[in-house]
């Protein structure tokens, strides 16, 4: 009721008292006249009833902002879709929205003075989450304090919602229980949401960490920002270490600007690029090889990063390799069975002749032994081929190592004597293996003599077992060899040496593969170069 509303109903009242009080005057008999006129009696009546009237008019005023107050929260309580409730101290229901009601089907009831445990009566689907609420109330009463939970509460045709509930109790000053408000936030899709992007996190987390390739994060600026256990597996560095690095550190030399030039690339335009195949350094020293991928890692459209995925085909290549000399020894071989017995028979007439020769004509002498050299060098390159021609087959028996090599040392000795070379022979007492002694011997005879002819002043020949392996390393002090020469060893026709033919090496690498062996070689100019055969120990017996 509006201010002048309230003045006007206050000056009608007023004229209309005052109008009978004077029509009272004087129409009243003479006595009641002159006590009307003579006594406060009207006074008295006037602020009597104006009293009344003001008394009235403030419990309506009242009663009239109370309940457009109510209205008011009604009316937003009601256009909230969150759970909204008030209880006063005893637990019973003093008001609750129209979401609440739906949310526990309890429309129909007339819910407020009622607990709980009460309301669960109306509803049989809710009745256990109705008395659930009461037991959190009283957490909550106990706890003295705004509390927080998420309550999940089942829906009749299946499923669940999720409620954030927050709940604040308050108290009279004398610490009695006042009332609770109680406050529910559906929060079932964001639940939702955060559960699969937890799933597709794990997802992302399963195909990264358990690649089986390597995969790393790099970060505009080309540093690594994550790797995967593969990058230990194939490098042998612990991640740890290369976080917020560089991998460039680990490429070798001549690929690291194309690999600096594709991440600019990749960066700058967002396109995926591919490599051929980098070389890496191990921790261990030994050299691996890398097919690389590289994509863009982008967020709402910009790139903010490079994701690398790297294969290690280091085996696939060796296997090549290895499959390309079969292939080159095979074709060789077919050559060389042709070849080796059209030479063999006239290089026998022209070695019986020069002998011949060399009786009777001494003064030629000279001539004649230069010319029965190179026939008895021709014959063993012949004898060579002959063994690359058709495999052998090989009858292992039971030998020591250790002995095959002492006797083709005692064979080389004087040859060592001659060139002014110190033999240094050390051997660790091992297991007899089995082997084709014979092809043992030719294989550490070659080994041998091209230390011998590398230059070198000292030879040291060391035999120690090595991870179920005999080690057997021939190592020099001579002139070594380049990088790029090391990866052409073995093959045939390739020598660093002027007269040779690389036969010689051709038919050791075919001597330890028969044998299960490897055969490796590592050199640095001017430091010399180590050739370390490991054949397998199977079987063995201490002798």
């Amino acid at each position: 009721m509006g201010k002048r509303k309230v003045v006007a109903y206050y000056a009608g009242f007023s004229i209309v008292w005052f109008a009978m009080t004077e029509v009272m005057r004087n129409v009243s008999p003479p006595t009641l006249r002159n006590i009307l006129i003579n006594s406060r009696l009207t006074d008295v009546l006037y602020a009597v009833f104006s009293c009344a009237f003001i008394y009235i008019f403030m419990r309506r005023q009242r009663a009239y902002e109370v309940d457009k107050e109510e209205h008011r929260l009604s009316t937003l309580m009601n256009s909230m879709t969150d759970f909204i409730s008030f209880k006063d101290g005893e637990g019973r229901w003093i008001q609750t929205n129209d979401f609440g009601l739906r949310l526990f089907q309890l429309e129909h009831v007339d819910y407020k003075g009622k607990t709980d445990r009460e309301l669960s009566a109306y509803t049989e689907f809710y009745k256990d989450a109705l008395i659930y609420c009461e037991q959190s109330d009283e957490e909550t009463w106990k706890s003295g304090k705004l509390t927080r939970v998420e309550e999940i509460v089942p829906l009749p045709e299946g499923g669940f919602r999720t409620f954030d509930t927050t709940k604040m109790p308050l108290f009279h000053e004398d610490g009695r229980r006042k009332a609770l408000v109680v406050i529910g936030r559906d929060i079932t899709e964001r639940k939702t949401a955060e559960k699969r992007l937890a799933e597709s996190e794990q997802r992302y987390k399963s195909l990264f960490e358990y690649n089986p390739n390597l995969v790393y994060m790099i970060d505009v600026d080309g540093k690594v920002t994550n790797l995967n256990a593969q990058f230990e597996m194939i490098t042998g560095y612990a991640r740890e270490s290369f976080i917020g690095g560089n991998l460039l550190e680990i490429i070798d030399e001549p690929y690291r600007k194309p690999i600096s030039e594709a991440f600019r690339k990749v960066l700058a335009k967002g396109e995926a690029y591919v490599t051929q195949e980098i070389d890496i350094h191990h921790k261990d020293g030994t050299t691996r090889t890398l097919s690389c991928t590289f994509v863009p890692m982008m967020i709402e459209q910009n790139v903010v990063g490079m994701i690398g995925y790297s294969q290690d085909i280091t085996k696939m290549r060796q296997t090549e390799e290895r499959l390309r000399r079969s292939e080159l020894l095979s074709t060789l071989g077919e050559l060389a069975a042709g070849v080796a017995h059209e030479i063999r028979n006239p290089l026998t007439s022209l070695k019986g002749f020069v002998q011949l020769l060399q009786k009777s004509d001494l003064q030629q002498a000279y001539y004649y032994t230069i010319m029965l050299d190179e026939l008895d060098r021709i014959n063993n390159i012949v004898g060579e081929l002959l063994v690359l021609a058709k495999p052998q087959q090989l009858v292992f028996e039971r030998e020591r190592v250790g002995q095959i090599v002492k006797d083709v040392l005692a064979l080389l000795q004087p040859q060592a004597n001659f060139h002014g070379i110190e033999l240094v022979f050390q051997e660790e007492h091992l297991p007899a293996i089995d082997c084709e002694g014979n092809q043992l011997k030719q294989l550490f005879i070659n080994l041998v003599k091209n230390a011998f002819e590398a230059s070198a002043t000292m030879v040291k020949v060391m035999i120690k077992e090595r991870d179920g392996y005999i080690s057997i390393r021939v190592q020099d002090n001579g002139c070594g060899m380049p990088p790029e020469r090391l990866t052409h060893l073995g093959e045939p026709f390739f020598s660093v040496k002027e007269k040779g033919t690389g036969l010689g090496l051709t038919v050791s690498y075919r001597i330890v593969e028969a044998h299960g062996g490897k055969l490796t070689f590592t050199s640095e100019v001017g430091e010399g170069t180590v050739a370390e055969v490991l054949l397998p120990i199977k079987n063995h017996t201490s002798v």
